[in-house]
């Protein structure tokens, strides 16, 4: 399906300039993306508007849920397509998009589907007091109501399961939508508009355009007067870029940013599921996902050892993905030079991959492992957003944590110890959003997701998201 805009209900784009879409694996161009302009963002923006003004403004929670459901089942009739679109768009292996990507925004759906039926509000009861003229008693309650038109911008490394993130909650909690996909990976999200279009959800509520950020769809949107609330995965740069736009209108933001991750490995820690879990956390989708693990600290009885077969496992590595972008997998190459020019050893990769196939026309970059920086060099405390870490050692608990806290970053770290004492002492005391203990990236859609510092603003997941995408009204009611 080529990507095309939703606006209203209907599919548009045809007669606008566009811009290629590039196959990540081979380089090659797989087709056009339409970039829209500032009347098509204002149409869609207005779509939206209007869609609050009628039935979908109108419609009750479990009209809402129902709604979720029936898009999470249309995924769900498409999943092979989906699938092969994801895979496509971001070059990564099928079979992880197959268990992570499209499973996990089918679960979206369905997850605050759900919520919408077990979710309740406060009330309290009041003595009237003497100076108010009142007798008796109060009873004060709330409700939520939709924020309104909701502009959800999400990034290119999970394109679906991140942009499924806020609109599921921002449909449920009665908003209308107006979403911008990275312009690299278009495909499921025109995907996605055309399950929403074969659904009962009234026109407007969902809309979706195609374009660039800076001076183009992602600042038109981020900036329209008739937005009333922003939520937006990317970098950090961006977030920042993007607050500047909505302070104009005072407009709320939910920013989930940048990490330069820590895994801290104590010599207890059991080293073969550590160096498992560590090369997933390092190696997942080429390190392209915010939660990866850049920074490993271990401590120094078996910072050797691990060092070392940390390499040799990232050595072995078959079957990754490549970056998304020439523009990327340059970056990613910029730093493995600079990180030579910095004083570190390379323990495995820090180069280019041969395949013989069509792949060396793609934008592959070599699993990579370095070590022997100091704290302060810039591959250290820089985000790279690719498949490497640096190992250091070190030698108490609070050492461990004053380096895994020395970053501009706080979005998620990963604990290894066999200890439980220490991990429960220790993972409070990191600061991060979240905190793994001998596991990374296990998530449970109720929990709080995001991060501190440069890595974002609020909460993400369950009555988070849900809180986030609307807005207590409290009603007072002398009896």
């Amino acid at each position: 399906m080529k990507a095309e805009h939703y606006v209203g209900g209907a599919f548009t784009g045809d007669g606008e300039r566009g811009f290629p879409l590039i196959d990540p694996v081979d380089g090659t161009e797989r087709g056009r993306v339409p970039e829209a302009s500032r009347e098509t963002v204002d149409a869609a923006v207005q779509a939206a508007r209007r869609a609050l003004r009628g039935p979908w403004g109108d419609a009750s929670p479990q009209e809402r849920a129902a709604a979720l459901r029936e898009i999470a089942d249309g995924i769900e009739a498409r999943f092979e397509e989906f699938v092969d679109a994801e895979a496509a768009d971001t070059g990564k292996p099928r079979e992880l998009a197959a268990t992570v990507d499209i499973p996990r925004a089918v679960g979206n759906f369905r997850a605050y589907a759900d919520l919408l039926y077990g979710r309740g509000e406060r009330a309290y009861t009041t003595r009237v007091p003497g100076w108010s003229g009142g007798t008796g008693e109060a009873l004060n309650y709330t409700v939520r109501r939709p924020l309104g038109v909701v502009a959800v911008i999400s990034p290119w490394n999970l394109p679906l399961l991140l942009l499924t993130w806020k609109v599921a909650p921002a449909l449920a909690a009665g908003n209308a939508v107006v979403a911008k996909p990275s312009e690299l990976t278009p495909s499921t999200a025109t995907l996605l508009a055309d399950v929403i279009h074969g659904t009962g959800l009234p026109d407007g509520a969902f809309n979706l355009v195609h374009g660039h950020g800076p001076g183009a769809a992602g600042e038109f949107l981020a900036g329209h007067p008739g937005v009333d609330a922003i939520a937006f995965t990317g970098e950090s740069a961006t977030g920042a870029a993007i607050m500047r736009n909505a302070a104009e209108h005072v407009t709320p933001v939910s920013f989930e940013l940048g990490g330069k991750n820590p895994a801290l490995v104590f010599a207890d820690a059991d080293l073969d599921r550590a160096l498992d879990g560590t090369v997933r956390s390092t190696f997942t989708h080429s390190g392209q996902i915010c939660l990866c693990t850049e920074r490993v600290y271990v401590e120094r009885p078996v910072f050797a050892e691990f060092t070392a077969a940390l390499a040799e496992r990232a050595r072995a590595l078959r079957g990754y993905g490549p970056m998304i972008s020439a523009a990327h997998r340059d970056k990613v190459l910029s730093y493995y030079r600079l990180a030579v020019e910095e004083g570190a050893t390379v323990a495995a990769g820090g180069g280019v991959p041969v395949f013989g196939d069509r792949r060396d026309g793609g934008f592959y970059v070599e699993p990579t492992v370095l070590t022997g920086l100091p704290q302060t060099a810039r591959t250290v405390r820089e985000e790279i957003f690719g498949p490497v870490c640096h190992v250091a050692p070190f030698d108490t608990e609070e050492e461990a944590l004053r380096l895994a806290n020395d970053s501009p970053y706080g979005l998620a770290a990963t604990v290894w110890t066999r200890d439980l004492s220490r991990a429960h002492r220790v993972a409070p005391r990191v600061a991060a959003g979240i905190v793994w203990v001998n596991c990374w990236n296990l998530r449970d859609l109720r929990t709080p997701f995001g991060g501190v510092k440069a890595s974002g603003i609020g909460r993400e997941g369950g009555e988070y998201s849900l809180d986030f995408f609307s807005e207590p009204v409290n009603v007072c009611v002398q009896i």
